[in-house]
């Protein structure tokens, strides 16, 4: 079964070969934003029904055991559109992530081998490329994270029934809310998802 780092990562890719054709004269920069953003887009119009299943069986105890039992249940109770109706906030937090994460990823793996061991990446050795995979994702991870956040708890809210809304969401959270309610957990795990993932990327390429 393909996961969604690993679909992540194979459209962002093929977006980045299709503009990198397409558009020769952008800056990279713009190519990395472009190409993360359409990847992530398609990527949470297919997953959208299973995020709404998972956050409410992790919200709410009591909805369902899990997929089998969650889908008949939101059908049931909210027809089809129950399975999109966080569509929106998940683009506003899965979009700012995957842009800042893959954008920071590929800027930094460049800035290291320029800059700080100033050699080419196919003059390094295994160890190196990895290392530099390693800590260019988990910065990465971080810092998508961290812009993410705001958006990561209001999509929870709306899931959760505590909100109409997105602005009803935004304005029984608050504004420091946004940034803290579940940055200490998601700064633990996400960072070392997308370092683990960019690994898991550079070690299929050199098998």
């Amino acid at each position: 079964m393909v996961s969604k780092a690993d679909a992540d990562s194979d459209s962002t890719s093929n977006f980045k070969t299709l503009y990198s054709n397409v558009l020769p004269n952008n800056n990279r920069t713009s190519i990395y934003f472009i190409s993360s953003a359409s990847a992530q887009i398609f990527t949470d119009m297919v997953l959208c029904p299973f995020e709404a299943i998972k956050v409410r069986v992790q919200t709410q105890p009591m909805f369902a055991k899990g997929l089998l039992d969650g889908f008949p249940k939101v059908n049931r109770n909210e027809g089809l559109a129950g399975f999109h109706m966080g569509l929106f906030p998940l683009w506003c937090r899965n979009l700012p992530f995957s842009m800042v994460m893959f954008s920071t990823f590929e800027q930094l793996v460049e800035f290291v081998y320029q800059n700080i061991i100033e050699k080419r990446k196919q003059d390094c050795s295994k160890a190196q490329q990895l290392g530099v995979t390693c800590l260019a994702g988990y910065t990465a991870g971080a810092l998508g994270t961290l812009i993410s956040d705001p958006a990561d708890v209001v999509v929870s809210s709306h899931y959760n029934n505590k909100a109409k809304n997105v602005l009803q969401a935004v304005r029984n959270i608050g504004f420091v809310g946004l940034f803290t309610r579940s940055l200490p957990v998601r700064i633990t795990i996400s960072p070392t998802s997308g370092g683990v993932q960019k690994l898991v990327d550079a070690t299929k390429v050199s098998v």
